[in-house]
């Protein structure tokens, strides 16, 4: 049994976000998305006035004469939600955890995909695979993702980007849309993201929080670090500390920058003092200009 407290604030998500989704992302995510792919159907015969770039070499040398793959397009999608959960995701200093807005964008992208007759799936990770939601159409299928990703207790604490992706590559067998939500707290995933980006249309999500980037100046402070269980203590007093932290910060941002970049893998950067609605609507409008050119 849900306690109403759990289904009254489900409620007000399902809300706000269905208004959202009604008013700002609909149009933006159908035209951005929607039937881009193509899925293979068969081969058949060569006939004249066929591009020869559709011809299935493997299949003419067995047959002795040519035969070209047919193609038809893909008019629903999969949508794919990667929810990190690790212990990171447990902080913020605004008005939410870093993991409630993260949660929110899951509700809003899940709402987005089933407005347009879409199916929707969920993965929670941390160090390890915590949750799988397969991918299904419906309200109800929706309401089960948004009480997953708000509610959910993770057991592990550290973050495995390169896990979650594989773990993707192996249930997803066709391609989909698939959103990683993260503060990107870790290493390694380079490869795994490149691989993934060319088997899926990935995007990725960062969430951070201005005070991981800047440190208040409020003497001296402990620090416990949610993933590594470790503690340290510093003064915040410090001039020089702090300009240290932030250069550090966006060493860090810009470094990550580059590798999407790189990868073309396109970023969305969620500020949790910035409304999620805005940075999002403004990547939709800006993909949507540049499919067009």
């Amino acid at each position: 049994m849900i306690p109403k407290e759990v289904l009254r604030q489900i409620r007000r998500i399902q809300i706000t976000t269905s208004r959202m989704v009604t008013n700002v992302f609909c149009g933006q995510y159908q035209s951005v998305f929607k039937g881009r792919g193509m899925e293979f159907d068969e081969v058949r015969e060569y006939q004249p006035g066929d591009e020869i770039r559709s011809i299935d070499w493997n299949v003419t040398a067995r047959m002795g004469h040519p035969y070209v793959k047919k193609f038809m397009e893909e008019r629903e999608l999969t949508v794919m939600l990667l929810l990190d959960l690790s212990g990171s995701s447990y902080f913020g200093t605004v008005n939410k955890l870093k993991r409630q807005i993260a949660a929110e964008i899951c509700s809003v992208l899940a709402f987005s995909a089933i407005r347009n007759n879409d199916k929707a799936g969920l993965i929670v990770f941390t160090d390890k695979i915590e949750k799988f939601v397969p991918p299904k159409k419906g309200i109800s299928h929706v309401l089960r993702i948004v009480i997953e990703a708000l509610y959910f207790i993770p057991e592990g604490k550290k973050t495995n980007i390169p896990a979650a992706l594989e773990y993707l590559n192996k249930v997803a067998r066709r391609s989909t849309v698939t959103f990683i939500v993260s503060d990107f707290y870790d290493t390694g995933f380079e490869k795994p993201l490149s691989i993934t980006n060319k088997r899926h249309d990935l995007v990725s999500i960062t969430i951070t929080d201005p005070k991981e980037l800047d440190l208040p100046d409020i003497g001296i402070v402990q620090f416990d670090d949610p993933e590594t269980q470790g503690a340290f203590s510093l003064d915040t007093s410090n001039g020089a500390l702090r300009q240290e932290f932030r250069q550090n910060a966006l060493k860090i941002i810009q470094e990550r920058k580059k590798t999407f970049d790189r990868l073309a893998v396109d970023n969305v950067d969620i500020r949790c003092d910035i409304p999620y609605n805005r940075t999002l609507f403004k990547f939709f409008r800006m993909r949507e200009r540049r499919l067009r050119q």
